[in-house]
């Protein structure tokens, strides 16, 4: 299909919201923000304000005597609810903005904790271990794609290569200059990012696994490792500044039982809680308690969620918040200390 919307002026993409209904009341300023912000952007925060209709769509053709069953879809429409205001929608935006900004303040001490985790087990072992295929699960290190021909340690490696080829790191530059190629892991490690740690991670032998999951109460290292895949998602949401707060959570991550960690009770079964961030949140708090427990995160986010605009309507169940007193049932245990 060919892109057929034409450009416009930021006076014409104002006068259209107006006309879908969006309530103006600053038009100097509404400009301005359009101008920084980009209305499409802006749109994403607004898609919650749209007006919906509901279309049947058929799942199954049926036979005589038996009834179709159809899927009810809420198409958005062009047009706002009555009362939706341009500030509404940019008070969301700024809050997005803080959430986002919050976890990455979180994934970094989770990433750096990680690092010393994964290179002293490996290192342990082999100086190089991420070399040593052998140190690390077979369907990892030996099982060759039938397209790439590659094993995805082997495609893992290629990524790292390309982390020292352009790390301008001065303690990169000094190791090579002095010991040469391959770098110990305890050097290298530090330049690796969230996805390649929660990627060798993946590949890692059960019992390492295991052996570094318990160090956050975790069991099951395969769970864990479920975990450091949702939250490297959501490394990537914050880091290209894409829309937080409703976001549909693509990687979803795992949970233990209710017994083994209470506080994921409310998310077992529950399709919505389980595909929206607030989770990952509560993720991230359980991992910050083990990795420093005087942090005061917790207490940051729980003062956050106090500045939702609810003026707008909206609610923070669209994050996948329970409606419960969730800051004493929910939230892990020494949250904010």
């Amino acid at each position: 299909m060919a892109y057929e919307k034409p450009w416009s002026s930021y006076e014409s993409q104002l006068d259209q919201l107006i006309a879908r209904g969006m309530v103006v009341t600053d038009r100097a300023r509404a400009l301005d923000y359009l101008e920084r912000i980009g209305y499409y952007r802006l749109s994403g925060y607004w898609f919650a304000f749209r007006e919906r209709s509901e279309a049947c769509c058929p799942l199954d053709p049926g036979s005589v005597g038996k009834p179709r069953k159809v899927r009810v879809d809420r198409l958005a429409l062009d047009v706002f609810k009555p009362g939706t205001c341009f500030q509404h929608a940019v008070e969301l935006y700024v809050f997005d903005k803080k959430l986002r900004l919050l976890a990455l303040d979180a994934l970094e001490r989770i990433e750096i904790a990680l690092r010393v985790d994964i290179a002293h087990r490996l290192g342990e072992k082999d100086r190089f271990a991420y070399l040593n295929p052998d140190l690390f699960f077979p369907g990892f290190s030996k099982t060759l794609d039938k397209q790439s021909g590659l094993t995805r340690h082997h495609e893992w490696l290629a990524k790292h290569a390309g982390l020292i080829g352009r790390s301008k790191e001065d303690f990169i530059r000094h190791n090579r200059e002095k010991y040469g190629l391959p770098l110990a892991i305890w050097v290298v490690c530090e330049i690796w990012d969230f996805g390649t740690l929660s990627t060798l991670f993946a590949g890692m032998r059960e019992a390492d696994q295991d052996e570094i999951a318990s160090k956050y109460g975790i069991a099951n290292g395969r769970l864990f490792a479920s975990w450091l895949r949702s939250l490297n998602y959501l490394r990537n949401v914050c880091a290209h500044h894409s829309r937080l707060w409703n976001r549909n959570i693509v990687d979803q991550p795992k949970l233990p039982a209710a017994e083994e960690l209470p506080w994921t009770a409310p998310f077992i079964g529950n399709a919505h809680r389980l595909a929206r961030p607030f989770l990952l949140f509560c993720i991230s708090q359980h991992l910050l308690d083990r990795i420093n427990p005087t942090s005061s995160w917790g207490s940051r986010f729980q003062a956050l969620l106090a500045e939702f605009p609810v003026q707008s309507g909206l609610s923070l169940e669209g994050m996948g918040m329970p409606a419960e007193d969730w800051a004493s049932e929910l939230w892990p245990k020494n949250a904010g200390q």
